[in-house]
């Protein structure tokens, strides 16, 4: 049934996805539609969820990517390319505030995002914080196809794709890594290194802070604790 509401999106657009209309398409009785979706518009929701299936499905994740600002890329097109071959459908899933968002697709999808934005941050790329990178990759994904599906087809010009990708990508991501070497301990040097330019933190907590990171840089375990009622009181050197 959720496969007939679709196909009829698809041809003839969400006027056509009327109950009767995808009952008789899925060839039950109109009864049915209302016992499992309980209206138009929970049939809707059950298109929607389809559609975010149907995207992640699509996906490809590459967990070591040669260059992870490629990878960002590549994932910010796929998402455009899904919305421009599925006009109706995605419209349906983001056209409307939180419809479909609580999906399992939908998750796994975000999932996918953050795990990019993740091997960004780590490879020294990441320019924001990560839920904000979040949010701009996907807002710009989404308005890029709504806005391209909102013009006249003699209106459409792929260079207005290709400059919202490449905005997103500078607003997220930086040119050079921030880190040059991989793990904690360099990442524990470039914070390090950059610790004394900031005014957010007091001086009692850029003092502990920079005990922390040099010990991150050094490779150094924490201190042992002995417990107090084996006599011990502290960290122990």
């Amino acid at each position: 049934m959720i496969e007939a509401a679709a196909d009829l999106l698809s041809r003839e657009g969400r006027d056509a996805v009327t109950t009767r209309a995808a009952a008789a398409a899925a060839g039950v009785q109109a009864p049915t539609i209302y016992r499992l979706f309980g209206d138009k518009d929970g049939l809707l929701e059950a298109v929607a969820e389809h559609g975010y299936a149907a995207f992640l499905a699509a996906k490809h994740t590459d967990r070591h990517p040669q260059d992870p600002v490629e990878d960002l890329r590549a994932g910010w097109d796929l998402a455009v390319e899904f919305g421009l071959a599925n006009p109706a459908l995605y419209t349906l899933m983001y056209g409307e505030p939180r419809r479909g968002t609580t999906s399992a697709a939908f998750r796994a999808g975000m999932e996918i995002l953050l795990g990019r934005i993740r091997r960004l941050a780590a490879a020294g790329r990441l320019r924001v914080e990560e839920e904000l990178a979040a949010t701009l990759i996907h807002a710009t994904a989404r308005g890029a196809v709504l806005t391209w599906l909102s013009l006249p087809e003699q209106r459409r010009d792929p260079a207005l794709l290709t400059a919202m990708r490449e905005s997103m990508i500078a607003a997220v991501t930086t040119e050079r890594p921030a880190v040059t070497e991989s793990g904690p301990a360099g990442a524990a040097r470039a914070l390090r290194a950059t610790l004394p330019e900031q005014t957010t933190l007091t001086t009692a907590e850029q003092h502990l802070l920079t005990e922390w990171l040099d010990r991150l840089a050094a490779g150094q375990a924490a201190p042992a604790r002995v417990p107090p009622e084996y006599g011990g009181n502290g960290p122990q050197a």
